[in-house]
Order: C-alpha cells, then structure tokens, then sequence
C-alpha cells in the first residue's frame, strides 16, 4: 500500500517534521515509527499465518482481489440483481407526463387513468 505517498510528499513531511520536532528529538521519533512499523508489519504477518494454519490449503486459492469492498459499484450490483430477477416487460414505457397522457385520455374521449395507490 502506498497511500498515495510519492517522495515529493514524502520530503515536504521530513521537512515539516525537523521543523517541528527540531534535530534534537527527530532522532528518537524516527526510531519510534520505525518500532511501530516493525509491529505492525509483524501483526499483520503473523495474521496472515494464523489464517493460513486455520483454513489450511484452501487459504492460497482465495483471489483477495475479489474481495476488495473498493470493487463494489452499488448500482451495477442493484442493476444486476433486478435484470436477473425480473422478465422482460410486456408494455412500452410511457414517455409521457402525467398531464398529456389525461390530455390524450381526454381528447380520445375515455376516462382518464386512475391510479388506486396516488394519495
């Protein structure tokens, strides 16, 4: 994972840092993350591990990828869901307002449409 982080940015942060630390105490800070990092690269691995003894051989068959909550696009999964379930229309959509279809209704000389759920 990068973050984004180029070495521009990554300097204009060391930069900010001595400033704000000052030459004296960046030493100890520098140490310090470096500390953090290593345990946290360590927790991760040994994560990794432990989901690698408890699932056994299928562990390395998971495409990870796959599993990325960032692929999700919630309208494509809504879209898909709907087209799988329901069939083709019978009836053409109406590209009509409301208005001109009663005005249609009304110039043809039949009722005009009732809607049993409008409020």
């Amino acid at each position: 994972m990068s973050f984004g982080l180029t070495f521009d940015k990554l300097l204009i942060i060391g930069i900010i840092a001595v400033f704000l630390l000052g030459p004296e105490r960046l030493p100890y800070y520098a140490s310090q993350l470096a500390r953090l990092v290593k345990s946290l690269r360590t927790m991760a691995n040994g994560a990794k591990e432990r989901m690698r003894e408890e699932m056994g051989p299928d562990f390395d068959d998971i495409d990870w990828k796959k599993l990325d909550p960032r692929q999700y696009d919630p309208r494509r999964i809504i879209r898909e869901a709907l087209i799988d379930d329901e069939p083709e229309p019978t009836i053409k959509p109406v590209h009509e307002s409301a208005y001109a279809q009663r005005q249609r209704f009304l110039k043809e000389g039949k009722p005009a449409p009732f809607d049993s759920e409008a409020t």
